[in-house]
């Protein structure tokens, strides 16, 4: 048992960034999620039963984000007029193709059903392995492997519907098996 360092916390600010970001689908709501995890944190002494930092601080994390999404849905909904709308940064600075890219992966993700998207979260953004990631969540690895599988393949579906498999195929290109009357399989096209 280890008291958490608050000297050791900008080391973790990029990774918990990029979960957040995950979480939540947008740069601004990810700061405030962050910036409200560290405050979390650094309100009272928190003692550590391992060693890793970056375990807890992703629970922390994905506490605040359920606790905030629990009250944002119990609070009136309100619509801004067009006038106050504030468009987008129309000169992005950096690389605009990379940043476009990065902000449709991370808003595909944050649509995803909860589990998949904290899976994603903790192993493809975060970095955790997938026995970390399921101690993290409470899981066993071999959910947090299954959740992982049908999450990147719900975000291959949604970035690239056109490469993704066709969910019916060919009736004749198909092996069915039809029971015999002696009700041993047979393969339709050696009848």
């Amino acid at each position: 048992m280890r008291t958490l360092d608050p000297k050791s916390l900008p080391q973790h600010v990029d990774r918990l960034y990029r979960a957040a970001w995950a979480l939540c689908g947008s740069k601004e709501d990810a700061e405030d999620l962050v910036q409200e995890t560290f405050a979390r944190v650094l309100a009272r002494p928190r003692v550590l039963s391992g060693d890793d930092e970056l375990y807890y601080l992703m629970r922390v994390l994905r506490n605040t984000f359920l606790t905030s999404r629990r009250t944002a849905s119990r609070r009136p909904v309100t619509v801004a007029p067009v006038e106050d709308v504030v468009t987008a940064d129309p000169k992005p600075m950096g690389h605009p193709e990379r940043a476009l890219e990065m902000q449709e992966v991370y808003a595909t993700i944050a649509g995803l059903p909860e589990d998949f998207r904290l899976a994603l979260v903790a192993v493809d953004v975060l970095g955790l392995s997938y026995r970390e990631a399921a101690r993290a969540l409470h899981v066993r690895e071999a959910t947090i492997t299954t959740r992982l599988f049908r999450g990147r393949k719900l975000i291959a579906k949604r970035l690239a519907p056109e490469l993704a498999p066709a969910a019916k195929t060919d009736e004749n290109s198909r092996h069915r098996e039809e029971p015999r009357a002696s009700g041993v399989l047979q393969s339709r096209g050696t009848q």
